[in-house]
């Protein structure tokens, strides 16, 4: 009898950590939404780039929940600012905050070296970016299948995951050539602490066309580190608030 409900009680407890624990998607998930779930946090990234002319400079990010959002990036000799609070969303630029709309557009070689036409490129790329908390699920929803050991989850992209990322969602492949990147392939890992991300790696490669019709090699390796969790306070310039109409 004491044998019987011993092993009641194990198989008990086997059936309750198997429901407890999830996919590594779900893990994914369910760390990306505790991150975002937080008053605040911060993030920098990184990105080494090999095979295109452009070499982004590194980012840093901060946000508050349901408040604003600022995001930065190096831009040659220019640094890049976009502020978001909602559906609202504003860059600076060296003739004050702009909404994309009025941002200039670049021209039909995709903005060359113009600083002023780059840093607006930029700027727009910075508008729609995503914090860490809302970007992570969308790189897991691009992987074959995701793997979980020692707090590290990793996987392989799936092909189109891989030409997605590779040309940052751009048609014609990222330099102007009208085709899809091709021979696409990469590789997603996330670190988790105290079941939040703490650390996101992409890493993707191919062959895309730039604007001269020549097809080259190219490959991309973005490494993006979260930190001051619940600490983190965001600074938004007033000149910003006004050009949103939230002041």
């Amino acid at each position: 009898m004491k044998t019987s409900r011993h092993a009641l009680l194990a198989a008990g407890l086997v059936a309750a950590i198997s429901l407890r624990a999830g996919s590594p998607k779900e893990d994914v998930a369910a760390a990306a939404k505790k991150l975002g779930d937080q008053p605040s946090y911060s993030w920098s990234t990184t990105t080494e780039v090999e095979g295109v002319q452009f070499r982004p400079g590194p980012t840093t990010g901060k946000t508050e929940k349901g408040g604003f959002t600022v995001v930065s990036q190096e831009v040659q000799d220019t640094t890049v600012v976009a502020v978001r609070k909602g559906d609202k969303a504003v860059v600076k630029t060296s003739a004050g905050w702009k909404t994309a709309d009025e941002l200039p557009q670049p021209g039909g070689g995709g903005g060359g070296q113009d600083p002023a036409v780059r840093a607006a490129m930029m700027g727009r790329r910075l508008l729609n970016a995503k914090a860490p908390a809302d970007e992570a699920g969308g790189y897991a929803d691009k992987v074959k299948d995701l793997k979980s050991a020692d707090g590290v989850i990793w996987g392989e992209l799936t092909e189109e995951g891989a030409k997605e990322l590779v040309t940052m969602g751009r048609r014609g492949g990222g330099g102007g050539g009208g085709n899809a990147a091709k021979d696409a392939k990469g590789t997603v890992k996330y670190w988790l602490k105290d079941g939040m991300l703490s650390k996101v790696e992409l890493k993707v490669s191919g062959k895309i066309t730039g604007r001269d019709g020549e097809e080259r090699n190219m490959s991309r390796n973005t490494v993006t580190e979260i930190k001051n969790i619940g600490s983190t306070h965001v600074d938004v310039a007033e000149d910003a608030r006004k050009k949103l109409g939230l002041q």
